[in-house]
């Protein structure tokens, strides 16, 4: 698998992208991503890394429920999908896709 075939799509919203401060008042580099539900943390890792020349700290991912949708009378789901947040070590530089 190629490291963008990993990394579907960053998820830009507000809540992903407020800025986390460590206990010494350090900025935090955490960056979020859809990947597939088949990929374990080793190899988002190694995709991350690999794509964007970055040392990452450590990944945490989690399952998301697809949501209940309506159309009339007709109910559907949307799909699930994995999301995995990604930190980087203190001296790494900047993801610059995320900067706005």
């Amino acid at each position: 698998m190629n490291s963008f075939d990993i990394l579907r799509r960053p998820i830009i919203s507000e809540r992903s992208m407020e800025t986390v401060l460590d206990r010494e008042g350090n900025e935090i580099k955490r960056y979020t991503f859809e990947v597939p539900k088949t990929v374990n943390k080793v190899e988002i890792k190694k995709a991350v890394e690999e794509a964007f020349g970055v040392k990452v700290a450590k990944v945490n991912t989690m399952n998301v429920l697809g949501k209940v949708k309506r159309m009339g009378r007709n109910e559907g789901r949307r799909p699930s999908w994995k999301k995995a947040i990604v930190t980087l070590t203190a001296d790494s530089k900047t993801i610059e896709f995320f900067d706005i």
